[in-house]
């Protein structure tokens, strides 16, 4: 007979395998001509702009402009599903309509992807993050937008990125990047935000698990030998990539969306993430999506919700819709 905690052990096992192997969403449907058409009387792409280079490895984004009249906004969306940035996750957020709905809206959207587990830990690709929000910023002219009013959005894996870029205290501006990390506003959907306390307990990264080594791999920028590190060393490196352990009152305004049937990053972590900024007078709200999965097929409505939230945070004296 099995026991109780050999199942939970096997259920947590797989589901933090999906949550690094699940992508933003399943594999994207074959779009028609007419589809495709619409799309592309919606925005104009621009494919592999390379941002910064890190390890001798080009980091790239998407630009997506709209076609009609711009807002004068840019959105930055860090593009990043289980900690992999390949070019199937920009599918996915096309899937999800993010890029047509942005741009209808009239806002520039920097699809920034900060590199994948594979090659870098959380601590590089938010970084990368970092300089693409710096790139983003000393193109302002070029895209016809406010720099010092950007928004940050991301989805799970990408989500936990954006939140851990809002809340980082901010590169200042330098003589050979003159321009800070700054947000206006930040959005995201289903985030992983505490590792210390995921769905209610600890993760154990020195066990011998395919959960601890996911975990070891995404803290650690070097290989190590977890055993021989101390406690205060491992809850260290682990609360540097727990946004919601790093809060201060210098984050920007947040809106977070998740599903009350998440199976694979507990509705618990975006709970910690508003508990934390309420906690230091940020304001923030939360939209728990009943049924909600990750993701759900109903998304797109849920992506209108946080671009007209980004239109009162950046568009405070435009008409609301």
């Amino acid at each position: 007979m099995v026991s109780k905690q050999a199942v939970g052990g096997r259920r947590s096992f797989l589901l933090w395998c999906l949550l690094f192997l699940l992508p933003f969403g399943s594999a994207p449907p074959r779009l028609d001509a007419q589809e495709v058409a619409a799309e592309d009387m919606v925005f104009r792409q621009r494919e592999n702009v390379v941002y910064h280079e890190a390890h001798g490895v080009c980091l790239v984004m998407d630009i997506f402009t709209p076609k009609g009249t711009g807002n004068g906004h840019g959105i930055v969306d860090v593009i990043s599903g289980a900690w992999h940035s390949d070019r199937g996750k920009i599918r996915d957020h096309l899937r999800a309509q993010t890029f047509p709905i942005l741009c209808r809206k009239g806002y520039t959207v920097f699809a920034v992807r900060p590199g994948s587990i594979t090659k870098f830990a959380a601590p590089e690709m938010l970084e990368h993050l970092q300089h693409g929000i710096r790139w983003t910023k000393s193109h302002a002219d070029e895209f016809h937008i406010d720099p010092d009013h950007l928004g940050l959005m991301g989805a799970s894996a990408g989500g936990h990125l954006a939140c851990l870029a809002a809340v980082s205290p901010p590169r200042e501006a330098a003589e050979s990047e003159p321009f800070d990390t700054r947000v206006a506003a930040a959005a995201v959907f289903f985030p992983p935000t505490d590792f210390l306390n995921y769905g209610g307990r600890a993760i154990d990264i020195r066990g011998d698990g395919e959960m601890s080594r996911l975990l070891g791999r995404l803290a650690f920028a070097e290989a190590i030998d977890l055993r021989q590190a101390s406690d205060e060393q491992l809850t260290q490196a682990i609360t540097r990539i727990s946004p919601a352990r790093l809060v201060t009152a210098q984050a920007p305004p947040f809106l977070l969306i998740h599903g009350d049937a998440d199976p694979v990053v507990p509705l618990q972590q975006s709970e910690a993430m508003v508990a934390a900024l309420k906690g230091v007078g940020v304001p923030v709200e939360l939209i728990v999506k009943k049924g909600g999965g990750h993701p759900w097929l109903t998304l797109p409505l849920e992506v209108k919700r946080m671009a007209d939230w980004f239109d009162r945070q950046l568009l405070p004296d435009a008409p609301q819709q």
